[in-house]
């Protein structure tokens, strides 16, 4: 599956390569990508045989956010409310983020270049992000006279210190990929990000797939829901893959030291 803005192919191991692709703009956010990024998100949540997720950009950057030419072209629509929910409990901006954390499988972030505004916050919709050390980032809207507003806010919760956060998004500094893991917004630092993606998401792909996608499940359970909520969502997660042909397969691949053959959902 491809587009012009994005490209979509899914591999042999149930992995998913999805590539912004607008390599001549630094993959900035116009109009047609953000359709794109939204369209691609509602193709994986019923793509059969999907395991893992690898997101990355073609060419020099990652995404440097929105595209202000086109916007001030008039590429978005002026008469559209950002209050309004478009797409579930997003309005379109901000589902471009969303929808990884919306993927029933995990999302991980190949991060190069730049990686600016809307940008981060794409990436930090993935689960996992893997970011070169020189890329460059920033929390970018505040220079624009703008507010993060494409879920930053609801994804950078615990992430990143809250007094950090607020410097950050206060005076739109730059900072390195090695500086924002240990703000919080890179989970590993590598010279070659997309190489650690493609072996985590392969990684992934080896395990249950069904326990794979309960585990993604109970993360926003616990992002959003208290105690007594996440403790029995643990045990209603449990019981919908304990003692599955899944489960039985990963227990007796591992006593046999072998590689596990699933059957995919």
């Amino acid at each position: 599956m491809t587009g012009s803005r994005v490209t979509l192919t899914l591999d042999d191991n149930g992995v998913a390569q999805v590539r912004l692709n607008r390599p001549d703009k630094m993959n900035a956010l116009d109009p047609a990508m953000f359709e794109a990024i939204i369209e691609t998100g509602e193709a994986l949540r019923t793509m059969k045989g999907l395991r893992a997720v690898v997101l990355a950009g073609e060419g020099r950057a990652f995404c440097a956010g929105l595209d202000l030419g086109s916007m001030a072209a008039g590429g978005s629509n002026p008469a559209a409310r950002l209050t309004d929910r478009t797409h579930g409990n997003a309005n379109r901006p901000q589902e471009a983020a969303m929808t990884w954390r919306k993927c029933p499988v995990p999302v991980i972030a190949a991060v190069h270049g730049v990686c600016f505004g809307g940008g981060l916050q794409i990436a930090s919709g993935a689960d996992i992000r893997v970011v070169h050390r020189d890329t460059r980032m920033a929390i970018m809207e505040m220079r624009w006279g703008l507010v993060p507003d494409m879920g930053g806010y609801a994804l950078w919760r615990g992430l990143v210190r809250g007094d950090m956060l607020r410097e950050l998004v206060y005076a739109n500094r730059e900072f390195t990929g090695a500086e924002a893991q240990a703000l919080g917004l890179a989970t590993f630092v590598e010279d070659d990000p997309l190489a650690r993606a493609q072996v985590i998401a392969a990684d992934i792909a080896n395990r249950s797939p069904e326990a794979i996608r309960a585990a993604k499940r109970l993360f926003d359970v616990m992002d959003d829901a208290g105690t007594d909520a996440v403790l029995l969502a643990e045990s209603e997660a449990q019981d919908g893959v304990i003692r599955k042909p899944n489960q039985i397969e990963a227990v007796m691949a591992g006593l046999q030291k072998r590689a596990p053959i699933f059957n995919d959902v």
